[in-house]
């Protein structure tokens, strides 16, 4: 079991590595796909996702989010975190999470065919390394516990709603 922070600057570090997971939710469910690749370090492996197969690299992740997502309404939630400090300028962190996706009637969903969408719910499994530019994500891989389909009548969206604001921050 790994020890607790035990300094100022280990809590200082925990939470930007918290803000750097904030930015990944928002940038995916953003669409701010270039937003999204700086947060990798260029050799970065993925797993366990459906845009990329395991062992991708960040502009292969990226890219196949893009063409993935383009039309998808994707919500993202992450609670929770354990994060460890493994080094002066590595941590890993385990993240619980649920995410929304909902596809436009012409597509279906790999993960529940024969649906709208599906609401899942896993952990994030994370390594991250600290630069001179902060921190980045140098290992991600995504665990799936469920994945329920919303079924093919489930409501559509309703207009009328305030989009994001991309740079708000």
């Amino acid at each position: 079991m790994a020890s607790p922070p035990t300094t100022l600057e280990d809590l200082i570090a925990i939470e930007a590595i918290k803000q750097l997971k904030a930015r990944y939710c928002r940038c995916v469910d953003t669409k701010q796909w270039d937003r999204l690749a700086g947060l990798f370090l260029p050799e970065t492996k993925l797993y366990g996702f459906g845009s990329v197969a395991d062992g991708g690299t960040p502009p292969e992740f990226v890219a196949g989010l893009a063409r993935r997502l383009a039309r998808v309404i994707s919500v993202h939630h992450v609670t929770t975190p354990e994060i460890v400090l493994t080094g002066p300028d590595a941590a890993r962190g385990i993240w619980p999470m649920m995410d929304y996706l909902e596809f436009p009637e012409d597509e279906a969903p790999q993960e529940a065919p024969g649906s709208r969408g599906f609401v899942g719910w896993g952990h994030y499994e994370e390594e991250y390394r600290r630069t001179p530019d902060g921190w980045h994500f140098s290992f991600m891989r995504l665990t799936r516990m469920r994945i329920d389909p919303l079924p093919i009548g489930h409501p559509r969206p309703r207009p009328g709603r305030f989009p994001p604001t991309p740079d708000w921050i």
